[in-house]
């Protein structure tokens, strides 16, 4: 397996870069060696590299800036992966992996999305990814996967753990909304995930992922603190009060239930995704070894 990354040096692309299976020899670049936006880079780095499969980590994720910064957003988010597919399509067999969002969902659902529901997203950060989606799977047909996901963190990076670890730093309280639902995932799980589809050609089509259980971001939060008290990573105790949304108005309208589906991928890939709590004690442990 020939595996092209774009977007290495955010936390998804690095996770993906460290958790390559033996299998795969790598390129792996960040946006100071690929400009993903520029159709001329991108179609020269994937003629001359001929990739079996592009990992697409790159992307626009300032949920709340995307709102005002609507055109980069929909660079990044929508125009990159028509590009990348493209570049693909003139590569025999290249495939490409593009890393979507539950944000393309509106969260008026009463069950978990599966992945032929009709998208509905409610803010120019899912419009766009949902563009990106639709460039990918029609440029490249049998050749496409498009992976969503949600409430992405790591020990890297900018993301709500890491967030809220510097709130409950600096005040010692930190008010988060009760009433938004969904699963937080750590990239080591979807890192897993998107090796594992690499490692099926035959895979194609639209796939949930995230991490096992239900959350809050309140509850998210309310754990982290536990955790990372526990771990010695707070100074003192933090405490976390519940509000509700319209206390937290955001310039982005998010959905207020974005659960995703994952049977069809577990099916498929024949992963069982561990609890988002379990996956949260082994990012806290790698900030606590440092």
């Amino acid at each position: 397996m020939r595996a092209l990354i774009t977007g290495a040096g955010g936390q998804l692309g690095r996770e993906l870069v460290r958790t390559a299976p033996a299998s795969a020899t790598v390129r792996a670049l960040d946006k100071t060696y690929l400009d993903v936006t520029d159709g001329a880079a991108v179609r020269a780095v994937v003629g001359e590299y001929q990739p079996t499969v592009i990992l697409n980590a790159a992307g626009y994720t300032a949920v709340d800036r995307a709102e005002s910064d609507q055109q980069a957003a929909w660079r990044l988010n929508a125009v990159a992966p028509r590009l990348l597919a493209e570049a693909a399509s003139s590569v025999d067999r290249c495939r490409l992996i593009h890393v979507s969002t539950d944000y393309v969902f509106d969260g008026e659902s009463p069950r978990p999305y599966q992945p032929d529901d009709a998208p509905n997203p409610l803010s120019a950060y899912g419009k766009s990814k949902l563009a990106g989606e639709q460039a990918v799977l029609t440029a490249l047909g049998n050749r496409a996967v498009v992976v969503r996901t949600a409430w992405v963190y790591s020990a890297h990076g900018r993301n709500f753990l890491h967030t809220m670890l510097r709130l409950m730093r600096e005040k010692g309280v930190v008010r988060v909304v009760a009433d938004q639902i969904g699963s937080p995932t750590a990239t080591a799980s979807l890192a897993e995930m998107l090796w594992a589809c690499a490692e099926r050609p035959g895979l194609a089509g639209t796939f949930h992922w995230t991490d096992a259980g239900v959350a809050s971001w309140y509850d998210f939060a309310t754990a982290i603190a536990e955790e990372a008290n526990a771990r010695r990573l707070l100074a003192a105790p933090a405490q976390v009060l519940a509000i509700a949304s319209e206390d937290y108005p955001t310039p982005a309208r998010r959905p207020r239930c974005s659960l995703l589906d994952r049977r069809s991928t577990v099916a498929a890939v024949g992963l069982e995704p561990e609890h988002w709590r379990v996956r949260l004690r082994s990012v806290l442990d790698e900030l606590t070894r440092g």
